[in-house]
């Protein structure tokens, strides 16, 4: 494997705080390295610096000649005058090639993205769409190495899905840095975090996302063991410096520094023990109804596109609602629609006496940039009430991650995800029935997210959650809800049978229904132990080999169809579509011939 990056040394400060120090990081060809850490620990720092867009303090970057880069940032620009054609035409001629041949390469890659229409403006895409746009852009350069910069950020489900997928098939190396533990899990192959409890502020292991936490765990272990070992030895050294100097005997000045040493290692110990997390509890007004909230043949419409319609759901206390759905299929609106902020086209809402709903906003509407964050967590008063008792504002902020002399920043210098923090302490302030929730998540660091799934987990009232966080969702939620997109709302046991759902929608139908042809109730991933096919399964096998022999034949075919129109803007789109289905019925018929072998063997 060949060094794309090879970085040693580094180190960054900021503001007199310490990031990183003497950071070693190797990126090799086909890379699939994630990196995690808490908010502001240096995350987006470390890819600037990787990037060239930075220069680190100190240490040396190192890389590969004439290596392609590229730099997809968290939220990227999108010239919204223009098409979806027009912006990968324009990357594409950035990157030094012809009008004809950026034209070309673009049809391809909208294709690739899955366009269905490369010609709409990009001012009408979903945000989901405009971040597959501005990745699409950056693989105009075709690169050797791609940063991405929290790209499951804003995302739906769909989209997120889509991205795992395009990721895990990507010929080009790729560092990312998320929040998204499931991406992670499935993605990555290595993980970096940056954190001040690790020596140097970092530190870096092999696999993904769960074997680092395992990884992680044992070091934590071992540190509070080191820690508690260390502890013991420097209470009998206290004794030992109380007694008076004659006591100490003649070797006296050795053991003073030693002493003084080990008090050092053990304020450094407890302070990378020491969490950095927020504190987060939500107030429930204690009710004891049943039912909170009742809808009742719920419709809703915007223009000709319907939502949804004859909606019946009860929220009750306890309940946790995952609500699931593509970008604009109208999953903010529902929640809109329980909180009573905008009327259905038709249907009942009716709620309990004097219910309290706290809405979380996922476009911080009700935070004003210009506001101080004292302005914004207190309304400039000295302290807030907090169940029934007042609390200094300056200890208040202090819960989540905010300095004292940050209570005079205005909230436009704060991140997104400091200002997460700040509506969520100002929803904290308030007592509340029902949690409505829209996309919470969003730029919180992983140790804040699992303060937030515990203080979630213990509420006692009603949730309602649109995620795309999908630790989240398995984590708390009890009943889901799919709006569908074609005016139709589908209820789902929990997220995997939704996803299951979602992926069999992009197989061909033939490969479905001979998944589904076996009477023996052996599914398509698990072959049995039996070493028998059913008469349909036996039949399907005994044709395996023709039925590749036509898909590969059509496979030629397509792409020598491609080859053909590759210079008529027209056709290629329709062209380029048919090479991608031939090719994924080719790969679907080898992976069922693999299943039916693998069963007729008695394999596992």
């Amino acid at each position: 494997m060949g060094v794309l990056i090879s970085a040693q040394g580094l180190s960054k400060s900021m503001s007199h705080k310490l990031l990183f120090s003497k950071l070693d990081l190797t990126v090799e060809d086909g890379e699939r390295l994630g990196i995690i850490g808490p908010n502001g620990a240096g995350k987006t720092t470390l890819l600037k610096i990787v990037a060239n867009h930075e220069t680190s303090d100190d240490g040396l970057v190192s890389r590969k000649k004439n290596m392609k880069m590229a730099y997809v940032v968290q939220q990227p620009e999108t010239a919204l005058d223009k098409t979806v054609m027009e912006i990968l035409q324009l990357a594409g001629e950035r990157e030094g090639l012809s009008p004809e041949s950026a034209d070309v390469e673009a049809q391809k890659m909208a294709s690739r993205l899955g366009f269905e229409d490369p010609y709409q403006e990009a001012a009408r895409l979903s945000g989901g769409w405009k971040k597959r746009l501005a990745i699409g852009a950056a693989l105009m350069a075709n690169p050797d190495l791609v940063l991405f910069d929290e790209p499951t950020n804003h995302l739906d489900l769909r989209s997120v899905l889509w991205l795992e997928a395009f990721l895990r098939e990507a010929p080009f190396a790729w560092v990312v840095v998320s929040h998204d533990r499931l991406f992670l899990d499935r993605t990555a192959k290595k993980i970096l975090e940056i954190n001040p409890m690790y020596p140097g502020h970092y530190h870096q292991e092999t696999g993904n996302y769960s074997i680092f936490m395992e990884k992680r765990f044992v070091y934590l272990k071992d540190l509070a063991q080191n820690a508690a070992s260390l502890a013991n030895k420097l209470r009998k050294e206290d004794i030992w410096l109380s007694r008076q100097p004659k006591a100490r005997g003649t070797k006296s000045q050795a053991r003073i520094d030693a002493a003084m040493n080990m008090k050092a290692e053990m304020q450094d110990m407890n302070s990378r023990l020491k969490t950095t997390s927020s504190d987060i509890d939500f107030q429930n007004s204690g009710r004891k109804s049943r039912q909170l909230v009742v809808l009742k043949g719920i419709s809703k419409s915007f223009g000709e596109k319907k939502l949804f319609e004859d909606l019946d759901f009860i929220i009750a206390p306890k309940m946790v609602l995952g609500v699931l759905g593509d970008n604009g299929t109208g999953k903010s609106t529902l929640l809109k629609i329980i909180q009573g902020e905008i009327p259905a086209d038709a249907g009942e809402r009716a709620i309990a006496p004097n219910l309290e709903l706290v809405y979380f906003d996922q476009g911080r509407e009700s935070l004003n940039p210009e506001w101080t964050l004292k302005r914004a967590i207190s309304d400039g008063h000295d302290s807030v009430i907090f169940q029934d008792r007042p609390i200094h504002v300056a200890s208040w902020i202090r819960r989540f991650q905010f300095q004292v002399n940050q209570l005079d920043q205005k909230l436009s210098f704060l991140s997104g995800g400091e200002q997460a923090k700040v509506l969520i302490s100002r929803l904290m302030l308030r007592r509340a029935d029902v949690l409505l929730l829209d996309e919470p998540n969003n730029d919180l660091d992983i140790d804040t997210l699992e303060i937030l799934e515990e203080s979630l987990e213990d509420f006692p009232g009603a949730i309602v959650l649109i995620s795309h966080d999908r630790y989240l969702l398995e984590r708390l939620c009890t009943h889901f809800l799919a709006i569908q997109g074609n005016g139709t709302i589908q209820a789902y046991a929990d997220y995997e049978q939704w996803e299951k759902v979602f992926l069999d929608e992009g197989k061909p139908k033939k490969e479905k229904a001979s998944a589904g042809a076996s009477t023996s109730g052996t599914s398509r991933g698990k072959p049995s132990k039996s070493g028998k096919l059913s008469y349909n399964e036996q039949r399907e096998l005994d044709s395996m080999e023709e039925n590749i022999q036509k898909a590969d034949h059509e496979l030629t075919e397509a792409g020598q169809a491609c080859e053909a129109v590759a210079t008529q803007a027209n056709g290629l789109l329709a062209a380029t579509q048919r090479l991608q289905a031939a090719q994924l019925a080719l790969d679907n018929l080898y992976e069922r011939w693999g299943f039916l072998e693998a069963k007729l063997a008695g394999k596992k």
